[in-house]
């Protein structure tokens, strides 16, 4: 099948006009398709690309063990692998698994000032010391995190043209309801997309077959690697905390009450036992922190609480090939994501918050009488979001909205399956406009 167009693109080719481009560093969880896009950008855009992966070709690891001269660089390369040439100017190099060899980090300075190659790397963000490759090249890097696809590439993939998400948009700022048509289609592929998730090779096995046959074990597979890296870079008891907590967060999402609780990991255990493998799976991009707030307010960068939060899986399609049989085979026949409490809503609406670059904030009030989803903000207020997975009233929603005690709450979001529409300034949208989010806030002035 031919290449999947991804947002990432656009932004390898903008960085390639500037004149002044930094060595480029793309880190994500593994499989969401970082060296496809890598090497589609590359072969396009230079004449002569050197592709160099630590993983694959261990003998490259030794290549900046003398110096890290340029010179020296590209001379070991090429007395290890004579094919590969370097020509000033029309060269670029490809770094690959860079978390095998994180010494190559401490070269992109030299890249730099050298200025004759331009430079990518990347790596797996499970075992990829970043504090360790951050010192080493501070300064002299630029980087970018990648993710899988979300909805908008989705429906590329499918043969939507690349204008859907402003067409889409266009309704949102008018607040003018879609056709039944388009509400039918666009619900549909959204459930797809759901069950699918963002992983590259998943969507083209969907693609190319038009059926789910082959996907839930395509997925299974790439849980079991992120598990197999989980062994291979956490070390001692770590390793087993963090597998426990990896395979707690779908059974804890069944829970009417989300916040992850550590005695369900381990009798006793507490925050501080796990924060720290939390902290490692957060930053693997392989689960999702929601954090809790201590007042809806803003700003939200420092206002919440740091021992109390929800965890999601960074795919949803991946949670969802970890469900039960029951529950996958209701949720196929029926199209129904409301199963498992509503998670998989809460899960799919995380997932595209995250890729948009939002962090992920929910609130519980002490005495449990409000709780909300999600937060995200316009240029001027604080805009809770919340997920309904049935109908229903959304009553810790109009309490916010409402009340006296929220200043900086002026109007709210809920999504859902219904059509878009305004109730005393709650805001109804689709679920499957939420990858326009960001967008739609930076409409409100």
């Amino acid at each position: 099948m031919s290449y999947l167009r991804r947002k990432i693109d656009d932004t390898l080719i903008e960085w390639k006009k500037n004149p002044d481009r930094l060595p480029l560093i793309i880190k994500g969880p593994r499989q969401v398709g970082k060296t496809e896009s890598i090497l589609h950008f590359a072969s396009s855009n230079y004449e002569n690309v050197i592709y160099i992966n630590f993983v694959y070709e261990p003998k490259y690891k030794t290549i900046a063990s003398g110096s890290y001269s340029i010179e020296d660089i590209t001379k070991a390369i090429t007395l290890l692998d004579n094919s590969k040439k370097f020509v000033p100017g029309k060269t670029i190099i490809v770094f690959d698994e860079m978390q095998e060899y994180p010494e190559i980090s401490t070269s992109l300075k030299f890249f730099k000032i050298d200025g004759r190659y331009d430079v990518i790397c990347s790596g797996s963000m499970l075992g990829l010391d970043y504090s360790r490759i951050e010192s080493n090249s501070v300064g002299y890097k630029m980087d970018l995190e990648m993710r899988g696809l979300d909805f908008e590439e989705f429906l590329w993939a499918k043969g939507y043209s690349t204008s859907i998400g402003e067409e889409l948009l266009e309704n949102m700022v008018e607040l003018k309801p879609y056709s039944e048509a388009v509400m039918l289609a666009f619900n549909s592929l959204f459930f797809d997309y759901c069950v699918l998730g963002g992983m590259p090779n998943v969507i083209r096995s969907y693609i190319a077959t038009s059926s789910f046959t082959d996907v839930t074990s395509l997925q299974k597979q790439i849980v079991l690697d992120y598990e197999e890296d989980i062994r291979k870079y956490a070390s001692g008891v770590d390793q087993t905390r963090i597998l426990n907590v990896y395979r707690s967060v779908v059974p804890q999402l069944a829970k009417e009450f989300k916040k992850f609780q550590f005695g369900k990991v381990e009798k006793k255990a507490s925050y501080k036992d796990y924060w720290g493998c939390i902290d490692w799976l957060i930053s693997a991009g392989v689960i999702l922190g929601c954090y809790n707030l201590n007042f809806p307010e803003l700003p939200l960068k420092g206002n919440y609480v740091s021992n109390e939060f929800k965890l999601y899986y960074g795919d949803t399609g991946l949670l969802i090939s970890q469900l039960d049989d029951e529950s996958q085979d209701d949720l196929r026949a029926n199209r129904n994501l409301g199963v498992y409490k509503g998670a998989i809503y809460e899960s799919s609406i995380a997932e595209s918050l995250t890729k948009q670059g939002y962090s992920l904030y929910y609130y519980k009030r002490d005495d449990s009488t409000l709780e909300e989803d999600f937060f995200i903000r316009d240029a001027h207020s604080l805009v809770p979001l919340e997920v309904k997975s049935t109908g229903g009233r959304s009553k810790s929603l109009r309490s916010l909205v409402d009340g006296d005690r929220y200043p900086d709450i002026k109007y709210g979001i809920k999504l859902s399956m219904g059509n878009i529409g305004i109730n005393d300034n709650v805001i109804s949208f689709p679920y499957f406009v939420s990858f326009l989010l960001k967008r739609y806030m930076k409409t409100k002035i």
